[in-house]
């Protein structure tokens, strides 16, 4: 699969042979070739932005390499007590373990909430501390101390710091994989992603996981949204029924959880 490095040479090359047949072989044609390297360069560097599992900027890991019918749940943008205790709640009951990516601004006055999270067997990721919308434009240096800051909280209220993380948006770049890679953290990503943010049907957001299940599928979820937990016994019903069962997504990937 291409990547930002291979893209990048081919844009190069392509950009210096039009330059040597325009002049060092006098061949004449349009500007609009000069744009050849920009139309190259655009559609793999968006897409490889975006797409998280493209592994373009660096290697997210989205899935388990596995025949086994096997499925990891993962909850993002938490801890919130309006949502999240409700869907621990269901988890206790259905005794699945998660993942939760939590986000750092949130944990303030809800550390009992995060230790409630580790206390009952489920794994913390780090989503980092703002989940700013413009946390992709920063430099390196920040987006690690945003991430760092994070990992502070979680570490005074758990014990523990977190290895794993995951992108706002499922956006990547080459500054947050120079800072990923300067923090040491794991970043994981998903391959089945519910829309519950957006979804209003909760039969249709059922049925869209469900449609897509796969031995290994990690699936993207939100402690953020009343639609999820109305649809999540629903939706652990289903994917039993196809005769998957649930694991925890750093065993299930066999990565460490935290440093």
């Amino acid at each position: 699969m291409l990547n930002n490095r291979i893209v990048n040479i081919i844009v190069i090359v392509s950009l210096l042979l039009i330059l040597f047949l325009r002049y060092g072989l006098g061949y004449h044609f349009s500007a609009w070739w000069y744009a050849i390297p920009v139309l190259i360069y655009l559609p793999f560097t968006i897409n490889g932005a975006i797409n998280v599992r493209s592994g373009y900027f660096m290697k997210v890991i989205c899935e388990a390499a596995t025949s086994e019918k096997v499925v990891a749940l993962s909850f993002d943008d938490g801890p919130l007590p309006q949502f999240t205790p409700g869907i621990l709640d269901i988890l206790k009951k259905e005794n699945i373990p998660a993942a939760f990516f939590c986000i750092g601004k949130n944990i303030p006055g809800n550390e009992a909430l995060l230790k409630r999270i580790y206390n009952e067997g489920h794994t913390i990721g780090n989503h980092t501390y703002s989940h700013a919308f413009w946390f992709d434009m920063k430099l390196p240096g920040d987006m690690l101390k945003d991430m760092q800051e994070m990992d502070v909280l979680t570490t005074h209220s758990t014990g523990l710091q977190p290895r794993l993380f995951r992108p706002p948006y499922g956006v990547t770049n080459p500054n947050l994989a120079r800072a990923v890679k300067a923090g040491g953290y794991i970043p994981v990503g998903w391959n089945i992603r519910s829309l519950d943010t957006v979804a209003k049907d909760e039969a249709q957001l059922v049925n869209r996981v469900v449609s897509q299940l796969q031995p290994g599928a990690v699936i993207l979820l939100h402690d953020t949204c009343e639609i999820t937990a109305a649809v999540l016994p629903t939706l652990i019903s289903r994917i039993r029924e196809q005769g998957y069962r649930f694991e925890r997504i750093d065993k299930m990937l066999n990565l460490p959880a935290y440093v």
